[in-house]
């Protein structure tokens, strides 16, 4: 990390956000977006350790939790091919695309249940940002939309969200089943450490 007070600067900037807007999310999409697009602007924060990707499945590295748990921030690192499985978030979240581009795949649930009905798909570059709930649209897919190369988002979540209870879908039969993502990370970002600049 060369910048470390960038992400600094940015986490206290996102606390004082959730604190004042408290559950309200339109107003934290639309403050969140601005500050989460001027750090995904500049690429000299994230730790080089963070946004490695892993031959054989996407990587969720936890960069900093709220200690409330109001909120988190996670790097997605993405190898060629990759993808999530459809899954929900039950929660809001902010992405931001750092480099290369994402595929993201939209689903929601039939009335009854029994399935999945695909709503759009679209791609997400370098600067972009895309919303996560369950008020905007919160079932999708994910993957990296590049065939030679690594990619990598910055995620805010409304919560600790390696520890929520989630769940996935499976697409032709609507099958339901929870899980919890956890991160793959065991150490995060000291952003704390003021020394270097003293």
């Amino acid at each position: 990390m060369t910048n470390v007070a960038r992400f600094r600067e940015f986490v206290q900037a996102f606390t004082r956000l959730v604190e004042d807007a408290g559950d309200d999310e339109p107003r934290i999409f639309r403050d969140g977006k601005e500050l989460l697009t001027d750090l995904i602007a500049h690429d000299d924060w994230l730790p080089n350790e963070f946004a490695q990707p892993h031959p054989d499945r996407y990587q969720q590295f936890l960069l900093y939790c709220d200690p409330k748990e109001r909120f988190s921030v996670v790097s997605f690192v993405w190898g060629p091919g990759q993808e999530t499985p459809v899954h929900d978030h039950t929660v809001w979240g902010i992405v931001g695309m750092m480099r290369g581009a994402e595929t993201c795949e939209e689903f929601s649930e039939s009335s009854d249940g029994s399935a999945l009905i695909a709503t759009g798909k679209h791609s997400i570059k370098p600067g972009q940002i895309d919303f996560v709930s369950p008020r905007v649209g919160d079932i999708h897919r994910v993957g990296n939309a590049l065939k030679d190369g690594p990619s990598v988002s910055i995620h805010i979540y409304g919560a600790n969200i390696g520890a929520v209870r989630r769940h996935t879908y499976d697409e032709s039969s609507g099958a339901v089943n929870a899980f919890i993502s956890g991160y793959s990370n065991t150490t995060i970002p000291n952003i704390w450490d003021r020394s270097a600049s003293a």
